[in-house]
């Protein structure tokens, strides 16, 4: 039997940080502190402080940055998680979301909470875009801050 492959999902963002934020606090999974390894790459002169800036009262990558659920392990000299992890990447502010997303996250709250699972979800910025009710099921198609789809179920 093959080895299942270890992936992660990476998503285009404009403000990587903020989307890291936004997402953590959506799936309860905790944002990445890459500065120890930051700082030891410094250190020894591999990367200049250009390619950096600081989130959080700590220097961080300037143009990406990670999310990791909680229970999963993660290199403590790296702050890397090495289990379920979304990827956020800077792309240019000229790069505008057009279309409907090709991939797109699905959330399931506990039974009986989808309503306060999206007014909790508005709170952290996340906008409604329709409610979808069909033989099939029901749901909330929501928006990230940064126009992203994703659905409540």
């Amino acid at each position: 039997m093959a080895t299942p492959v270890h992936w992660k999902l990476v998503i285009d963002a404009h403000d990587p940080h903020a989307q890291a934020d936004f997402w953590a606090a959506a799936l309860h999974y905790e944002v990445e502190d890459n500065s120890a390894l930051i700082e030891q790459l410094l250190d020894q002169g591999v990367v200049s402080p250009e390619i950096l800036t600081e989130h959080h009262g700590r220097r961080a990558w300037r143009d990406a940055a990670a999310i990791r659920h909680p229970d999963d392990p993660y290199d403590p000299h790296s702050g890397t998680g090495l289990g379920r992890r979304v990827l956020f990447n800077r792309v240019p502010l000229a790069e505008k979301k057009t279309t409907k997303n090709r991939v797109h996250i699905d959330l399931y709250p506990p039974r009986g909470e989808r309503d306060a699972e999206v007014v909790r979800l508005r709170g952290l910025g996340a906008q409604v875009y329709r409610h979808v009710k069909e033989a099939s099921g029901e749901w909330v198609v929501m928006t990230d801050p940064e126009g992203n789809e994703f659905c409540v179920h």
